[in-house]
């Protein structure tokens, strides 16, 4: 049957006949041929001594460890607004009633930092190879959807339950995302640090539309960092730079390169800087969330930011590359509805049944509870938001993109 398939068809012309003198010709084409394809340019290849500037970032596989990260800082955030922050609600014999627990959540503010830090790391791999347009429209697909039935939800309880005054002005500036550049306070004081990410997002963008490589972002990362030091005196300019967290996104920048083209003296160095910096700005954080206090608090906050670089670093350098669980996304989903509205829901919670419940039942029904939400909100409302925004951006881009 194969001898039938390969047989040429019955029309097909005789094969031609190859003369004696031809096939002695053959020898010295093929000699010709070489000798033609050596005078051809090579194909060009990177030398071995090329720098990361000339190198598209390799791909590697999403390191999911950081989706783990990032729920855990979730969560130290959580525990220290329902168990030891002053606006937790708890009378100090109900904090006292948590033992080493309270102790420890107590530092759990430190979560924001290491969230910080992540974002600097995963903004700088997302927005490699994108334009400014897709960018923007990534940002807003991830942080609008769960945020905005938050600040409802937020308002909603508030407005029942009478825990704080919200007016109907201060909660459409908060639907904005813009009601800390318009003065108005947050629904959730925990919204804080969307003002902050946003900031970051607004600088970053400028490295975007120029065209993300490894110079520029090294550029940023050190303009970044020196400008908020030398801003330190100039409260409105070191606001509008975000100068007390810079630190830890030009870390987890810096990171991101080690990451994906190596370390070298200079992005080690940075991270370096970055590190000092952030532990000389550990205490102005520690005054904010804890008001007075000594070097006995001091300590224990350098040493776990120190710990986070430390364990940042080694993700960057491949530790945990390995570490591939699926249920680590599905952690990594349930961080941000979690950090939404976990503040405003828990402690409304906390002061409608403190004295009628014990308080470890209290916590860990509301805990697991919040985590509960936090799952159907990103079910129900992130991802099919996200789609609807996602084709909306689409189009809108393809149409200022092709206007005249």
């Amino acid at each position: 049957m194969r001898s039938q398939e390969m047989a040429p068809p019955a029309h097909a012309a005789p094969p031609a006949q190859v003369t004696p003198e031809a096939r002695e010709a053959i020898p010295e084409a093929r000699q010709v041929s070489a000798s033609a394809r050596q005078t051809l340019p090579a194909r060009p290849e990177a030398p071995a001594d090329s720098s990361p500037e000339d190198r598209r970032p390799a791909n590697k596989p999403r390191l999911r460890i950081l989706d783990g990260l990032r729920l855990l800082a979730a969560l130290a955030v959580v525990g220290w607004h329902l168990i030891a922050a002053p606006t937790a609600g708890w009378a100090e014999a109900g904090v006292r009633d948590f033992g080493p627990f309270a102790a420890v959540a107590k530092y759990g503010w430190l979560g924001v930092e290491l969230f910080f830090l992540i974002s600097g790391f995963v903004i700088c791999l997302s927005s490699w190879g994108r334009r400014v347009g897709d960018f923007a429209a990534s940002r807003v697909m991830r942080l609008y959807p769960a945020y905005w039935l938050a600040v409802l939800a937020s308002a909603a309880v508030l407005a029942l339950f009478g825990a704080r005054e919200v007016t109907w002005p201060q909660t459409a500036a908060n639907l904005t995302m813009l009601q800390n550049p318009l003065g108005v306070a947050d629904v959730d004081p925990s919204y804080w640090t969307l003002a902050v990410e946003l900031r970051f997002y607004l600088l970053f963008a400028i490295v975007v539309a120029l065209g993300v490589t490894y110079r520029r972002v090294v550029y940023f990362c050190v303009i970044w960092l020196a400008v908020s030091v030398f801003v330190s005196g100039q409260p409105w300019l070191a606001w509008l730079i975000s100068a007390e967290n810079v630190p830890y996104f030009v870390a987890g920048m810096a990171l991101f390169l080690v990451h994906r083209f190596g370390g070298t003296p200079l992005l080690w160095g940075i991270v370096t800087a970055s590190w000092l910096v952030a532990l000389y700005r550990v205490d102005s954080h520690l005054t904010a969330a804890l008001g007075e206090h000594g070097s006995d608090e001091w300590i224990p906050a350098a040493l776990i930011v120190t710990g986070f670089f430390a364990l940042m670093s080694l993700i960057a350098a491949g530790f945990g590359s390995r570490i591939s669980r699926p249920w680590l996304v599905t952690a990594g989903a349930l961080t941000y509805p979690l950090y939404l509205l976990h503040q405003t829901l828990g402690v409304t919670v906390i002061g409608g049944l403190r004295g009628h419940v014990p308080g470890w039942l209290i916590l860990i029904a509301l805990v697991t509870g919040l985590l509960g939400l936090a799952w159907l909100v990103h079910r129900y409302v992130e991802r099919p938001v996200a789609a609807w925004l996602k084709r909306a951006a689409a189009s809108s881009l393809v149409a200022m993109r092709t206007a005249r």
